[in-house]
C-alpha cells in the first residue's frame, strides 16, 4: 500500500490475524480486531455528532484501552488525550481551551472530568471494557450509534491536540495533523527498524507525545504489536517483562534508573529477556546510566530526541552497526535539524547555537497563539520554508550527532556567567554515591541566579553535602560548582516521570 499519511491508514498496515494491542494478563487484540473496533468507534461518535475536526477528550487510565482509543478516535475526529489524574480545577482548564466537544471517561469512574465537562456544554460518554475481552477492546455509550461508516479524518485534519508544559508560561496548544503523525511514525518506525516481529512494552503515560507516538503509534506502523502496562511501577517491571517478552522498550530517563536499580534481584527474568534494544527520550540520559543499562540487558541503548511540536522524533542514535554516541542525542532522524544564532543566521560544526528544525513531522503552528508562532517559527535564512525554534541550546559535530547542552531557558547566568545544567549533571552522576542528580537555577540577589543541585544517593551509599561539592569542585571551574546542594530520597517528577529544572528551587524550598 501506499506510504500512510493519516492515522486512519496508519491503522491498515498490519496483517488481520497478527497481534495488534496487548497486555500483562490478556489476550491480544489483533489488527482485524483493532480495524473493526475502530470502524464501530467512528459510528458512535458520528452518532453522537462527532465530525472530523471536533475535539474529543480522553480521560481514560494507562493501558490497552487508552492505546485503542486514542488510535479510534484519531482515525475519526481530534483526540485530545487528558491526564486522568487531573483536579476540577485543571479539568476547567484544559477542557475549556480545547474547546471540547466531547469527553470519553470510563463507565464507573467518579472523574471530576465528567461534570466539568457538562458545565461546558460537552457530551460525556462512558467507555466500558471487559478484561475477558482482548486487550484495548470496548464499547462506547452512545444513544444511537450510525449504520453506515463514519466520516474519516483526512491527512490534513488535526488529529491529536496536546499542551506544551507551561513551566514558564501559560501551556500552549499544538496541534498535530493526520500527516504529521503517519510522518513521525514513519520515522520512527525506520529509526529502530521494527518489524511486525516487534513487540513493544509500553509503561510511558498515554496522555503524552512519547507514549502515544514511539510506543503506540510506531509500532502500529510497522504492523507490530504493543503491550500496555497499567503505567509504571518499578516493581512490577520484572514480572511484566517476563510475561510479555518484549523486544523493546521505551522510558524516560527516570524509569531507566529505577529499573537498573533492580536489575541485580531480577537477573533470571533479564537473561531469559532478549531484548533487541532499549529506547530513552524526553529528557537527556546521563552517560552513566545508558553505560549501565547496555551492561544490564545486553543490547544497544537507543538515546532519541523528541517534543511535542515535533510530534516527537527529531534525532536518533542509530541501531549497530552504525555508532552510537552516549552523551548526544544521535543523528536527525525525521526532520531537518539546524543550529541557528540570535540573529536568525546558521551555525557550523562545532558551534552552540538554538535547535531549529522543520519537516513533514512538526506542526504548523500554536492554536491561536500569534505572539509565540511570531517567535518561535522564524523565516529561513536562504529563502525557504520556516524552521520551528525548539528552545534547546546544542552543537552538531563533525559527523552529524547532535549534543543538547541544554534548555536555553533552563541555562543558570550566575552573574553573566553562564552554566549548562546538564554538565554539572553528569559530573555529580560520576561519584560512586550517587543515583541521581539535577541542576537547576537558585534566584540570588546580587547574582542574579545561583548553582543548586538535588541529588538521590544509591542504595547502601553513602556522601556528605561537602563530599559532593568537593568532588564537582575538583573537576569544574567554580562558578559551575553548586552554591546549594540537598540530598533527597526523591527527587519531585512531572506527570510523565521527567525531572523539571525550572521552578524546583522554590518547590525544595531553596528559595521564596
Amino acid at each position: 500500500m501506499a506510504t500512510p499519511s493519516s492515522v486512519y491508514e496508519l491503522l491498515q498496515v498490519g496483517a488481520a490475524a497478527d497481534p495488534a494491542i496487548g497486555a500483562p494478563g490478556r489476550q491480544d487484540l489483533t489488527y482485524g480486531a483493532l480495524r473493526d473496533l475502530v470502524a464501530a468507534t467512528g459510528k458512535a461518535l458520528a452518532g453522537a455528532g462527532i465530525v472530523p475536526g471536533d475535539r474529543v477528550g480522553i480521560v481514560l487510565a494507562n493501558g490497552p484501552s487508552m492505546a485503542a482509543c486514542f488510535l479510534a478516535v484519531a482515525a475519526h475526529a481530534t483526540a485530545a488525550p487528558l491526564n486522568p489524574g487531573y483536579r476540577a480545577d485543571e479539568f476547567d482548564f484544559y477542557i475549556s481551551d480545547l474547546q471540547a466537544k466531547a469527553v470519553i471517561v470510563a463507565a464507573g469512574d467518579d472523574t471530576p472530568a465528567r461534570a466539568v465537562a457538562e458545565r461546558h456544554g460537552a457530551t460525556v460518554i462512558e467507555l466500558s471494557e471487559d478484561e475477558g475481552d482482548p486487550a484495548g477492546s470496548f464499547t462506547l455509550a452512545v444513544a444511537a450509534p450510525i449504520s453506515d461508516a463514519a466520516p474519516l479524518a483526512g491527512p490534513d485534519d488535526t488529529a491529536l491536540v496536546l499542551h506544551t508544559s507551561g513551566t514558564t508560561s501559560r501551556p500552549k496548544i499544538v496541534p498535530l495533523s493526520g500527516a504529521n503523525l503517519a510522518s513521525s511514525a514513519g520515522h520512527i518506525a525506520a529509526s529502530l527498524a521494527l518489524t511486525p516481529a516487534d513487540r513493544c512494552l509500553n509503561i510511558m503515560p498515554l496522555f503524552h507525545i512519547h507514549g502515544l507516538m514511539a510506543a503506540v503509534s510506531a509500532s502500529v506502523r510497522a504492523g507490530a504489536s504493543v503491550h500496555c502496562a497499567p503505567g509504571f511501577n518499578a516493581l512490577r517491571i520484572f514480572p511484566q517483562f517476563e510475561e510479555v517478552r518484549p523486544s523493546w522498550y521505551t522510558a524516560v530517563p527516570t524509569m531507566h534508573q529505577a529499573i537498573v536499580g533492580r536489575a541485580a534481584r531480577n537477573k533470571e527474568v533479564i537473561d531469559k529477556l532478549g531484548l533487541r534494544f532499549v529506547r530513552s527520550s524526553s529528557s537527556s540520559l546521563p552517560p552513566q546510566v545508558m553505560a549501565e543499562l547496555e551492561q544490564v540487558f545486553g543490547c544497544p541503548v537507543i538515546e532519541s530526541y523528541g517534543m511535542t511540536e515535533a510530534s516527537h522524533q527529531m534525532a536518533s542514535n542509530p541501531l549497530p552497526p552504525a555508532s552510537r554516541k552516549p552523551g548526544t542525542v544521535g543523528i536527525a532522524a525525521g526532520p531537518e535539524i539546524r543550529l541557528m544564532d540570535a540573529s536568525g543566521r546558521f551555525v557550523g560544526a562545532d558551534e552552540a547555537g538554538e535547535i531549529v528544525i522543520r519537516g513533514p513531522n512538526v506542526t504548523a503552528g500554536y492554536e491561536a497563539n500569534p505572539k509565540a508562532n511570531a517567535e518561535n517559527f522564524p523565516a529561513d535564512p536562504d529563502g525557504g520554508a520556516r524552521w520551528f525554534r525548539t528552545g534547546d541550546e546544542g552543537r552538531i559535530d563533525a559527523d552529524g550527532y547532535l549534543s543538547i547542552t541544554g534548555r536555553l531557558k533552563e541555562i543558570i547566568n550566575r552573574g553573566g556567567e553562564k552554566i549548562a545544567p546538564r554538565e554539572v549533571d553528569e559530573v555529580l552522576m560520576d561519584h560512586d554515591a550517587v543515583a541521581q542528580a539535577v541542576t537547576f537555577a537558585v534566584a540570588h540577589p546580587k547574582l542574579g541566579e545561583e548553582v543548586g543541585a538535588a541529588v538521590v544517593l544509591g542504595e547502601g551509599k553513602t556522601a556528605s553535602e561537602q563530599d559532593l561539592k568537593d568532588f564537582v569542585s575538583a573537576r569544574l571551574a567554580d562558578f559551575k560548582v553548586p552554591r546549594k546542594l540537598v540530598i533527597l530520597d526523591e527527587i519531585p517528577k512531572g506527570a510523565t516521570g521527567k525531572l523539571q529544572r525550572i521552578g524546583l528551587a522554590k518547590k525544595l524550598g531553596l528559595e521564596e
